[in-house]
């Protein structure tokens, strides 16, 4: 028995020795604090690199909307535009009648409906005269219809060109093909407004010579009445008694 409790002392003793000769450098020792702050070291490295990631992304964004924005309109209605502002014009240039420069049309004008006929002008001058007045007119009326013609044929094409400026701009992509699409709905919108005023043009303009074609009949019509009449004593009737003595 005695020998039993002597060999488990010495084990003991054994064992307490070997672990007080063991190395320190082969215990494995934990230290809260720097496990805290290795852990928040990761934290912190992870945000910076999640924040230089999103950087990245917002400027490969920006870069793609720049490309967006300076991306071109390919449709452009300013050709039709100008044809059809070009085909208006030309039926003013090739109306015939009184003309439309200035100078030209005040010399004929003063000729073809004077203030008052002179006794120098023949008979024969004032017919002529009238004729060519009711001529004016009439080729006034005429420009005039064929202008609204043509403001009605460009109708059609209007609508195409607005429609299909319309779509382009609501599907524009950037910056630069909204303002082109715009600015062109603008050039119709201006094509139209100076159309309609070429309309009133020559609408004003066949009224304005009727109007003055009318006068003239009238002066002359006077004219006319006191040649006439002549300048010596105008008769006088009375009664004559044929069988007075």
């Amino acid at each position: 028995m005695k020998m039993h409790v002597l060999s488990i002392s010495l084990a003991t003793v054994l064992s307490a020795s070997l672990l007080a000769v063991q190395p320190a450098s082969a215990l494995t020792v934990f230290d809260p604090s720097n496990f805290v702050q290795n852990t928040l070291t990761a934290v912190r490295t992870l945000e910076q690199i999640n924040n230089q990631i999103k950087q990245l992304q917002n400027q490969a964004q920006s870069l793609m909307n720049q490309a967006k924005n300076l991306t071109g309109l390919d449709f452009s209605a300013l050709n039709e535009l100008r044809a059809a502002l070009s085909a208006t014009n030309q039926l003013i240039q090739q109306a015939q009648g009184l003309a439309f420069n200035v100078s030209q049309m005040e010399a004929e004008f003063q000729r073809l409906y004077p203030d008052a006929y002179t006794a120098a002008i023949s008979g024969t001058q004032m017919a002529t005269d009238a004729r060519s007045r009711w001529r004016n007119s009439l080729e006034a009326l005429r420009t005039a219809t064929k202008v609204q013609s043509q403001a009605v044929q460009n109708f059609t094409a209007d609508e195409k060109a607005l429609t299909d400026l319309v779509n382009r701009s609501q599907s524009a992509v950037g910056a630069l093909q909204a303002t082109q699409a715009t600015n062109q709905l603008l050039a119709l919108q201006a094509r139209q407004s100076i159309q309609a005023q070429q309309l009133q043009i020559t609408q004003d303009r066949a009224s304005a010579l009727e109007q003055a074609r009318v006068i003239a009949v009238q002066e002359r019509a006077r004219e006319v009445r006191r040649r006439f009449m002549g300048t010596g004593t105008p008769y006088t009737p009375h009664a004559v008694d044929f069988y007075s003595h």
